[in-house]
């Protein structure tokens, strides 16, 4: 069964959905497309039931066909949030357009992911109420998938037997990611005038001793299928003028891990010009088996290495037990968070026929 055949005009919707910027941290904008993806389903298929979380700085939704909560259901998960954008006119396109040429739907977020979305939601609308499927909708997952963790509580009350996250995979089945550890690393000085620097202790230039001595020290690990830890200095921040000896600076590090990253957040720790270590990101990898029956039974091949982003996955591991998760839908990685973001309508179109088949099939 198609998109088309299940009443719902994925095209359509996902050019709706592009057309609407929903940036993380925006949660209104968020909660807003949320209801509107709401609305289209339950037009199409009145039987679902709607849950939303309270909290109005951190907006989710989980829709679910109306079975005993008991029976194993299947998770599609999806966030609404985008990256922004911080350059409109490097675009060739507006980003908030929703252009279709090529075959394509040009603009922000249509692989990232709401090509993904519109695919989980034309199964939904498709399956019949007496399958246990269920569709979660999150917010800023781009800023730490705290949508997911908001939504986690009303998750692990369900009886989840597999996880789909249809993040852009060009419809490849992926079978996990690396976690991710982001952190403030702060350094403390003492001010003192500029032209008499002895006076003050300067700390932007601990924070650079710091910054300098991490990537031949830093006890980065690897997994044999996720791969290396990675790290990365995202921003660094000191000082207020020239002439003041800066008493305080901050670099915010972004760590990709295959561990629980204790590890690596020990080693900042103690460094000695380190004064404070904020956690601001802590998510773990995930991995399910390629044996796993029911992911050898997915009508997709299967990628032998994992994904290079982190999903929400990583939240919704630690409440559904020992269910199988994959990352698996529509979209291009190499244009996500990119200038000129774009989603193929041809791969729109066959994974919404393929989740809608999983769906059917389910829960085997």
């Amino acid at each position: 069964m198609s998109a088309e055949t299940a009443g719902l005009d994925a095209s359509a919707l996902v050019r709706e959905l592009v057309r609407r910027p929903t940036v993380s941290g925006s949660a209104t904008a968020q909660r807003d497309c949320m209801g509107l993806v709401t609305e289209v389903l339950r037009e199409r298929a009145p039987h679902l039931d709607v849950r939303a979380g309270r909290d109005p700085d951190q907006p989710w939704t989980l829709l679910r066909t109306p079975t005993d909560p008991g029976r194993p259901q299947l998770l599609l998960a999806c966030h609404v949030d985008t990256v922004p954008v911080t350059d409109p006119a490097a675009w060739q396109r507006d980003p908030f357009d929703a252009d279709v040429e090529d075959g394509r739907v040009w603009g922000r977020g249509a692989s990232d992911m709401k090509a993904g979305l519109v695919a989980a939601a034309a199964a939904l609308a498709a399956t019949d109420p007496e399958v246990p499927v269920a569709l979660l909708l999150t917010s800023d997952e781009e800023i730490g998938s705290k949508g997911a963790a908001a939504a986690a509580g009303a998750v692990a009350e369900q009886s989840i037997g597999a996880v789909v996250v249809p993040e852009a995979t060009g419809n490849q089945v992926v079978l996990g990611h690396k976690g991710a550890l982001w952190l403030a690393v702060r350094t403390a000085g003492r001010a003192a005038h500029g032209s008499t620097p002895e006076r003050g202790h300067n700390a932007v230039l601990d924070l650079v001793a710091v910054l300098s001595r991490a990537p031949g020290a830093l006890p980065l690990g690897s997994h044999a299928f996720l791969g290396s830890e990675t790290w990365n200095c995202g921003i660094v921040s000191g000082g207020t003028v020239p002439n003041v000896v800066p008493d305080r600076a901050e670099a915010v590090i972004d760590m990709r891990t295959v561990t629980d990253g204790a590890e690596l957040l020990a080693w900042w720790r103690a460094q000695p010009e380190v004064a404070d270590v904020e956690v601001r990101v802590d998510l773990p990898p995930v991995g399910t088996p390629a044996d796993d029956p029911w992911v050898a039974a997915l009508p997709a091949p299967v990628l032998p290495t994992p994904a290079t982003y982190f999903t929400d996955a990583s939240v919704l591991g630690q409440v559904v037990g020992n269910a199988p998760i994959v990352v698996w839908g529509p979209g291009t990685p190499a244009v996500m968070h990119a200038v000129d973001e774009y989603a193929e309508l041809g791969e729109l179109e066959e994974a919404a026929t393929l989740l809608t088949g999983v769906a059917a099939r389910w829960p085997r």
